[in-house]
């Protein structure tokens, strides 16, 4: 059985073969010592996404004694529940991310500013994820909306069903006002030119 790691475009946390492209965590333990998730989905507000691989080190997954792996199809995905570049093992990319936030936002881009902005935009006081309406025309590539019931990456003039282990055929974008599951400060660093790491199936014909 699959430990329950894997994180949706909506946020939810769920068991499930498919092996994502990269890695994150929130700080802290998750989970108990039987490997199963508790009721706590954080323990800072520093959620990060990082290589599945770094400097040869190996991990025992949801070890009692370390923070919960969680994974993620790929950095969209992470993006879209609240998550930002590590700045370790992601250290261009963090780079990247900062300037494309500092230029979307203004001013200086300092980790615990960015994390306590993405907090206050992605988890509500009812613990759910923070959706908002934006122009589905407007939207730039890498964010994620929810069409039809379903979460869908933006990538081009298409949307681009997810599942988790990858996305489907592409859709025409549709006119209209979108549900967007990207948080707001994230969408405007992928407009200010901001490129995650996509799943090859992003792109498939």
């Amino acid at each position: 059985m699959p430990l329950q790691n894997r994180v949706l475009p909506t946020g939810d946390i769920v068991s499930d073969p498919a092996r994502g492209t990269v890695m994150g965590n929130r700080g802290g333990r998750l989970h108990g010592p039987d490997r199963r998730l508790g009721p706590t989905r954080w323990r800072s507000k520093a959620w990060i996404c990082c290589a599945l691989s770094f400097r040869g080190r190996h991990r025992r997954i949801m070890s009692p004694a370390s923070y919960t792996e969680l994974f993620f199809l790929d950095e969209a995905v992470a993006l879209a529940v609240g998550h930002r570049p590590c700045a370790e093992c992601r250290h261009a990319a963090w780079g990247a991310f900062r300037a494309a936030w500092a230029e979307a936002h203004g001013g200086p881009a300092r980790a615990g500013q960015i994390d306590a902005a993405l907090h206050a935009a992605r988890i509500g006081q009812d613990r759910r994820q923070i959706r908002h309406a934006a122009p589905m025309d407007a939207l730039p590539d890498g964010a994620f909306v929810r069409h039809d019931g379903w979460p869908c990456l933006v990538r081009a003039d298409a949307l681009r069903p997810f599942s988790p282990g990858g996305y489907g055929p592409p859709l025409p974008r549709p006119p209209g006002t979108a549900q967007v599951l990207t948080p707001a400060p994230t969408v405007a660093a992928l407009a200010s030119g901001y490129a995650p790491a996509l799943h090859p199936s992003a792109d498939a014909a």
